[in-house]
């Protein structure tokens, strides 16, 4: 099935609703294009009405309301990918994802919560989700739970 496919079946499963491409808060692109590959900027976890998922994980937010803000992040970086490219279906793969987790000096489950991203886009591509990495900071634009950011093979 095409990643366009995946991602409607997956909006419908999980009633979930993409938000609309984040504006960028800062002088960047959202993404840019070098050869082959898409990079995406930071995303943060926009809900559709554009609200941000605010928070520390360890703190206000535990592991499964961190998942599902890195799942918006995600959701985000779809949108931005969809914008940009004009269709999901020219990824080839996931190269990488970074995700940055605002959280207290305790908190060692950053992992568990970049899943959320990171299963999003292994179900949307059907290629695994990349190499990755995901750790732990203390504090994030506007007060954002997590931020995301990604590289992509496309073609």
């Amino acid at each position: 099935m095409s990643a366009e496919v995946n991602l409607n079946d997956l909006l419908t499963r999980h009633r979930l609703e993409m938000p609309p491409p984040p504006k960028p808060q800062g002088i960047y692109t959202p993404l840019l294009v070098v050869n082959n590959l898409a990079f995406t900027a930071g995303h943060l976890p926009l809900r559709p009405s554009g609200e941000i998922v605010k928070g520390r994980l360890g703190e206000d937010l535990d592991v499964a309301a961190g998942y599902e803000a890195a799942r918006l992040a995600g959701l985000g970086i779809l949108a931005t990918l969809r914008q940009a490219l004009g269709s999901l279906d020219r990824v080839v793969r996931v190269a990488k994802v970074v995700g940055m987790v605002n959280c207290t000096p305790q908190f060692d489950q950053h992992p568990a919560v970049i899943n959320g991203c990171s299963e999003l886009l292994a179900e949307v591509f059907g290629s695994g989700a990349g190499a990755r990495s995901s750790f732990g900071v203390a504090g994030l634009p506007l007060g954002a739970a997590v931020e995301i950011e990604a590289i992509f093979e496309i073609e």
